[in-house]
């Protein structure tokens, strides 16, 4: 997006067209509000930016069908130079004319045509550039289809157009519908034009439509229309005196048959033109993020350096970007509908007066005329920005051009409050907004500190690109994209149309056709590029965050959600998923025992296994439980760790439901997660970290997760960062890795494996005192580890793991299953609640063993795997000194 600059933002409203209410589509469906409809086909309008195009920034719909768009705004307009009532200067009006030729043509680039093109919608910045304004009306509202009113002014529409009349189609009412209007017919409105401006004044405002439309089809039986409209309106010495260049453009722009009118593109090349033409240069869009271009292709430095200076009293906050302005704006009390009420645009009715009509006692029946506020009000509010100006007046220039290299940074106090109100706070989210949009300029190569930043928090406006990163995400990610045959019909089609209307439907940009249809191809692209998965139920709930956050980057979309399936769901779409999912269930059962023995105990004892509610967890990874805007807060976080960090969310929110889930049955439980209750995300998010935080590495190790990857190739993350940090890389398999077993196995154990290098790495963690986690305030206080070895007594004296204690296994526990009183009763109590280790040397007294303090209610209870011959060979076994 262009900088603010010196321009404004605007906004203005209209109204859809209602519909019927007890009407169905074709689907058998509900028919989608008309405002919807608009809505999703606006989206496209944000991304057509040209210095000669006035950005569109949001659009927000209200009650009753209102909708609000709001967008670039200039005070003047070529209205006011009509005003003067003067003519306007020859070499005006072909500056005029080529820079709206340059609009119209970038437009028709897009598909889009204006055909609202009228004096006041032709807009002029402080230069006395052209910049047009409500281009995307005619394209939002599917040609007039979606709103009661006509798009565009009589006095400016084509014959062509006039001709053909107001045409309305309905999904209930299928109907031949004609075509909408071309490029050409903008070019006839852009004759009007510059033939009022060259006349200094307005034509055709005696006449109504029907003497207007009688009058233009008498123009087809003449050669020269310019002449017959200037002997219509008295204006004909004027004329005369014109230029032949002038002259011949304006025959150009109206002609009355549109096979032979010009397009704007082809009207842009034209001789007339010459004079104004050298100095233009054809507009081109940046580079995006993700692309094989170099986005710093065309970047130049002043001869002068200094030039890059600014003085104390530059507007920084206009070198932004519109869409960030408006994000602030909204953030400082900005309220569209009052900007509107204020102005008189909006206007409230009794409620009598909204009834279709009311009768008399004596029998007397008045009913309403027709409705004018269905109608378009053409009127633009300027919105102002003074009350974001007087938030950020203490905000110094600074902020806007941040330190990246520069780590002594302190983020402000808010950084401490609650993450909702950092996220409304206006100096916070500037700051934000500002210091990643800079980071992600310089992805990949700041992609340790974005990845750093991300931690803290991720500002909304960025998140979408800031995912991206955080996928590792690069490369020509369009060309991809469009080399995937989407069209071709696939059996999956069917199961893909009848899931996607069920699929967050709440929200409204999902919800509309056009977020259908977009959904339909990222899915559809996903399918076909991976031949060896198939589309599983939940998929479309997986897409859903990624295309809501890249609504108008499908390509963008498909890149995160092919990155983030086999990093958090590798070989979940097999078409045979059984084992990946029975396995996933297995370690997940396992983690509950590991950080809460007593509900796991309830759970189990009941048989509310996770198979009864945990697959549509992570299977979807949470998108199908919680609503978008938890999902983009739990993300924020899930992005930042391993494919384990789901399991931690999975504890985390049983966990917040233990009370309930403690004092019920099978039943009630089953009655509870259908219908899930609130679960407050803030708090998920903070407790999973910590429950990451004391889970090992290794505890959560699948045979059927990723295969590890390189460290050079791991997302960029250090490969010696701690295991108790979300910043960790795969480490490559040893002898002291993890082996896999059976699934049966792995089923028949309550507790955990840890692989023998995690056990070495957590006993030196706690013997040197740097238990590492992701946040500083836990080095204060540092987790122990106990290590219990079950073998029998001569084995232990042989050589054992240093600090660790013997419990053997024949007397530890008495015939009712409670832990024998010895000399190791009160060493064990006393580390209840720290990490206990069980090793010894035969797999089953082990599992057994840790099974028997899990019905203790001892957390935190892991198994060496491969017991004892794990440790042997690295010589870290000690022999005890003999005594004397």
């Amino acid at each position: 997006m262009f900088p603010l600059k010196d321009a404004e933002m605007g906004a203005f409203t209209f109204f859809a067209s209602a519909l019927p209410h007890d009407v169905c589509g074709s689907n058998g469906l509900p028919l989608t509000p008309n405002s919807i409809k608009i809505l999703g086909r606006f989206q496209i309008l944000k991304t057509i930016t040209h210095p000669r195009l006035c950005q569109y920034v949001d659009i927000s719909r209200g009650k009753h069908e209102r909708l609000v768009v709001v967008a670039e705004h200039c005070e003047r307009s070529l209205e006011d130079l009509l005003r003067e009532r003067k003519p306007v200067s020859y070499s005006k009006v072909l500056c005029i004319a080529f820079e709206v030729l340059q609009g119209l043509q970038y437009m028709n680039k897009h598909g889009i045509v204006h055909r609202a093109l009228s004096p006041h919608n032709v807009l002029l910045d402080r230069k006395g550039h052209v910049k047009l304004a409500k281009f995307g009306l005619y394209h939002m509202t599917a040609y007039g289809d979606d709103v009661d009113f006509p798009i565009g002014y009589p006095s400016y529409l084509a014959p062509e157009v006039i001709a053909q009349g107001i045409f309305k189609t309905t999904d209930h009412v299928p109907s031949e519908k004609p075509l909408p209007s071309g490029p050409k017919s903008d070019v006839w409105s852009l004759g009007i034009i510059l033939f009022e401006l060259c006349m200094g004044r307005k034509l055709f405002q005696s006449l109504d439509i029907s003497e207007h439309l009688k009058f233009l089809l008498t123009l087809d039986c003449v050669d020269d229309p310019v002449t017959v409209l200037a002997e219509e309106h008295g204006c004909l010495d004027i004329i005369k005196e014109l230029p032949e260049t002038v002259i011949d453009l304006l025959k150009k722009c109206l002609t009355f048959h549109p096979s032979k009118r010009p397009t704007p593109d082809e009207l842009m090349k034209d001789k007339v033109f010459s004079e104004v033409s050298p100095s233009y240069t054809p507009f081109t869009k940046p580079a995006s993020l993700f692309s094989s271009s170099l986005r710093c292709a065309d970047l130049t430095l002043p001869e002068d350096i200094s030039q890059l200076y600014k003085d104390i009293d530059s507007d920084y906050l206009a070198e932004r970007s519109i869409e960030e302005v408006y994000y602030l704006w909204c953030l400082a009390g900005g309220d569209l509908e009052k900007e509107l009420v204020n102005k008189e645009i909006i206007r409230s009715k009794p409620p009598i007066c909204t009834l279709p009509n009311f009768v008399f006692e004596d029998g007397e029946s008045f009913g309403q005329g027709r409705d004018r506020s269905s109608l378009l009000d053409d009127t633009t509010v300027t919105l102002s920005l003074c009350q974001l100006r007087n938030r950020l007046k203490d905000v110094g220039g600074e902020a806007f051009y941040p330190l990246l290299e520069d780590d002594s940074n302190e983020l402000s106090a808010a950084a401490t409050l609650p993450l909702i109100i950092r996220e409304r706070d206006t100096e916070y989210q500037l700051n934000r907004i500002i210091l990643f949009d800079r980071l992600l300029k310089a992805y990949p190569y700041k992609k340790n500190q974005i990845w750093k930043e991300a931690r803290v928090d991720i500002p909304p406006l960025m998140r979408g690109l800031t995912w991206a990163a955080l996928l590792g995400v690069e490369g020509a990610i369009h060309a991809k994209y469009d080399a995937i045959d989407k069209d071709t019909p696939i059996p999956t089609d069917r199961q893909i149309e009848v899931d996607i209307p069920r699929c967050h439907q709440y929200d409204e940009l999902l919800s509309s056709p056009e977020g259908h249809a977009k959904f339909r191809r990222v899915l559809k692209a996903w399918v076909v590029s991976h031949p060896d998965l198939v589309y599983w139920q939940g998929l479309d709930s997986l897409c859903a965050p990624f295309l809501y956050l890249n609504f108008n980057n499908e390509a963008l979309a498909y890149a995160c959600m092919s990155a983030f399936i086999p990093k958090y769901l590798y070989n979940f779409f097999l078409k045979d998923n059984s084992h990946v999912i029975q396995e996933y269930l297995t370690v997940f059962s396992q983690m509950i025992a590991f950080h809460d023995p007593e509900l796991s105990n309830h759970l189990n004892e009941i048989g509310f296994i996770p198979d009864l509610y945990a697959i549509p967890w992570f299977l979807t990874m949470f998108t199908h439980v919680f609503p978008l805007h938890k999902i983009f807060h739990l993300w924020d976080t899930l992005l930042l760790g391993n494919s384990s960090f789901p399991f931690c969310i999975g504890v985390a929110i049983l966990q917040q439901l233990r009370d309930r889930l403690l004092a019920n049955g099978f039943n009630e439980c089953i009655l509870l997660f259908s219908d899930l209750p609130e679960i407050d995300i803030e708090r998920c998010v903070r407790e999973s970290i910590n429950l990451f935080c004391w889970t090992p590495k290794s505890a959560t190790y699948r045979q059927h997760a990723q295969p590890p990857k390189p460290a050079s190739d791991s997302s960029g993350l250090r490969s010696s960062a701690p295991y108790f940090s979300t910043e960790c890389a795969e480490p490559p398999k040893t002898d002291l890795s993890r082996e896999s077993i059976p699934l049966n196995d792995l089923k028949s154990e309550v507790s955990p494996r840890i692989s023998a290098e995690d056990l070495i790495d957590l006993c030196e963690l706690t013997v040197t005192g740097h238990f590492k986690t992701p946040t500083k305030k836990t080095k204060s206080s540092k987790p122990k580890l106990l290590v219990v070895d079950i073998r029998n007594s001569e084995d232990f004296i042989r050589g054992h793991i240093s600090s660790s204690i013997n419990i053997p296994f024949s007397v530890a526990f008495t015939a009712e299953g409670e832990l024998a009183q010895g000399p190791y009763t009160t060493m064990l109590q006393s580390f209840k609640g720290k990490v206990i280790v069980i090793v010894g040397n035969v797999a089953k007294h082990t599992a057994e063993f840790a099974a028997h303090l899990v019905k203790m209610k001892y957390p935190r209870v892991c198994i060496l795997d491969g017991g004892i011959n794990k440790i042997k060979p690295t010589g870290l076994l000690t022999v005890p000194s003999p005594q004397i």
